[in-house]
């Protein structure tokens, strides 16, 4: 489990590395669909980190909330 962690942090550097250097070639590009390229590669740099971060904070208190009802059950 570890090990695939390690992998999956490992491939999420690598893609935040690719977003961030396709918005430098977006903003020096000098083509009419570099603006929006632009915008849309900001807006993804932006985004796709605090979703992630939302996402494992969720899974990170819903398995916290299943271990706290295993407990209850347990005093039973």
């Amino acid at each position: 489990m570890n090990k695939l962690k390690r992998i999956l942090a490992l491939i999420g550097a690598i893609l935040l590395i690719c977003m961030y250097a396709a918005t430098l070639v977006f903003a020096l590009i000098d083509s009419p669909t570099a603006d929006a390229l632009l915008k849309a590669s900001i807006a993804a740099t932006i985004l796709i980190p605090v979703l992630l971060y939302a996402f494992i904070l969720i899974a990170r208190l819903l398995k916290d909330r299943g271990n706290d009802q295993d407990r209850d059950r347990s005093d039973i």
